[in-house]
């Protein structure tokens, strides 16, 4: 009789697979959980410990690990020496193997918890999954649920050689990504660097895109089980199925206001905000920052850090608007009702909720060709400013100039703000000079850029931004410093009359 070896922690559809097995004429082999579970069901089941002659020991450490489960699993079966070997040794071969490993990221319940981690670590699962995933051509492997389908049809298919490959490689990539959380986790815990001698990285797929960055890319959202919480952890209340563009364009707009104090709203187009601002209320925010530039808002990512309210769902459905995404902490039911209640985009806009990101620091990855690029995620440490120039900014300025200086993180650089208390005017982004990047943000502000402040990200390698942004009417301006011509620059603001700060940090986003 032909033997199939069922433990798992995921039981969904296991006894409905096990009883499949047993009318295909299967002997059921199981341990601990699963054996209860399938006996429940009506099934009969051999404890794995019948079978090893050993009971399970040390706190169930002990069960699967014996030649006669993994003689079992590993014999070559088309090898007669290991047909004899496994004659002589009185082991029967186990032809179908179901197992999947505890989700450790859910087992251990604090950043640093080291013997709840320990004990969470599964040793004969992956054992028994890699034993199979190497035998395959004489072993079936379900790891998954989903793969129970596909083991009962492939049991009669004619490319069952074909079918056993690809369950292999998808049970390797369990095991490797069961390994990777372990592994960060403890690195973490004992105040190890994660920019180690291997970087492992873990992920879970969240959403398969119909497509990438353009249609005939392919794309998917993976999930990071043990980083900060944000966009990837969303959920879609209504609207359109999200895509590539509109995940990577509600980071941006995700991230900056979760920087920021509440009510604010923040709304971006391809990567770069175009309108930020904190008033009274979500819905006098979202008019303030769809109002520093209207053109780009249409169609643009929208984010509050709060409650989308009906008030505020209201100016959103104003005639003129057009929103692709909108992205808040929570909706409530009148603000939903008003959307579902609509036409044209107002049914079709993806209704975002998702937690707003911790301030702390994570691993930020960026691929390049032949390998990646890895580093911590850009938090300003908060060094202490200093006025550079014989004029000291007013406190309305200063209070400009931070607000100001939490946004131009998020904008690529070179990356210049332009703005007034709580309220972005205008904006030069992805410029290859910086001088270009003023004039665009003075562009964009018009004729409230008189008396506002102005953000760079990056140091002035020559006075002639300041020229530039004191011709148009800037007051103050914040920037790291850190330039040979910092005192060309200084001087020409004490020329101009502008007031300088410098912050000692530069905000680089490429």
């Amino acid at each position: 009789m032909p033997r199939a070896l069922i433990s798992v922690t995921d039981k969904s559809g296991v006894a409905d697979f096990a009883a499949a097995l047993i009318a295909e004429g299967y002997e059921i082999l199981s341990t601990g959980g699963t054996a209860n579970a399938l006996r429940a069901a009506g099934l009969a089941v051999t404890d794995v410990a019948d079978v090893t002659g050993f009971p399970e020991m040390m706190d169930g450490r002990i069960k699967t690990l014996h030649p006669k489960i993994h003689g079992g699993l590993l014999a070559d079966l088309s090898n007669h020496e290991h047909k004899a070997n496994l004659l002589e040794a009185g082991i029967e071969p186990i032809t179908i193997l179901c197992v999947n490993l505890y989700a450790f990221e859910k087992t251990v319940t604090g950043p640093h918890n080291w013997e709840q981690a320990v004990e969470a670590i599964d040793i004969g699962g992956p054992a028994m999954i890699r034993a199979a995933s190497k035998n395959h051509a004489h072993v079936w492997l379900a790891t998954d649920p989903a793969d129970y389908e596909t083991i009962l049809a492939g049991l009669s298919a004619q490319n069952g050689p074909e079918i056993r490959r690809k369950l292999a490689a998808k049970a390797f990539r369990h095991t490797a990504y069961y390994d990777s959380v372990i592994a960060r986790y403890l690195t973490d815990a004992v105040g190890e660097s994660p920019f180690s001698e291997t970087l492992t990285l873990g992920y879970r797929r969240g959403t398969a895109f119909r497509y990438g960055e353009n249609p005939h890319q392919s794309g998917a959202l993976y999930t990071d089980p043990l980083g900060t919480r944000g966009i990837a952890q969303m959920e879609k209340l209504s609207g359109w199925e999200v895509g590539y563009n509109n995940v990577n364009d509600a980071d941006g707009a995700w991230e900056l206001v979760s920087d920021l104090a509440a009510p604010a709203c923040a709304i971006t187009k391809h990567g770069n905000p175009c309108g930020v601002a904190i008033a009274g209320s979500y819905s006098d925010s979202f008019r303030a920052a769809r109002d520093a530039d209207p053109i780009s808002a249409f169609g643009g990512v929208v984010a509050i850090n709060g409650v989308l309210d009906l008030e505020t769902a209201q100016v959103m459905c104003e005639k003129g608007n057009k929103l692709d995404v909108i992205i808040a902490t929570d909706f409530t039911e009148e603000a939903l009702a008003l959307f579902a209640a609509g036409s044209f985009w107002r049914t079709e806009v993806r209704l975002l909720r998702a937690p707003l990101v911790a301030p702390g620091s994570s691993v930020v990855v960026r691929s390049v060709r032949g390998g990646l690029l890895a580093q911590d995620s850009d938090e300003d440490p908060g060094l202490p400013w200093e006025v550079k120039t014989v004029l000291t900014p007013t406190d309305e300025q200063m209070e400009t100039m931070r607000f100001l200086w939490k946004v131009i993180p998020h904008v690529k650089s070179n990356a210049i703000v332009v703005g007034v208390p709580n309220l972005l005017l205008g904006i030069g982004a992805g410029q290859m000079n910086r001088v270009q990047s003023v004039r665009l943000a003075i562009e964009q502000a018009g004729d409230r850029v008189k008396g506002a402040c102005l953000a760079s990200d990056a140091f002035f390698p020559f006075p002639d931004s300041v020229e530039t942004a004191a011709a148009a009417g800037i007051s103050a301006i914040v920037q790291p410093g850190g330039s040979k011509k910092d005192a060309d620059v200084i001087a020409k603001a004490n020329e101009l009359g502008i007031a300088m700060v410098f912050t000692g940090v530069r905000h680089f986003r490429h």
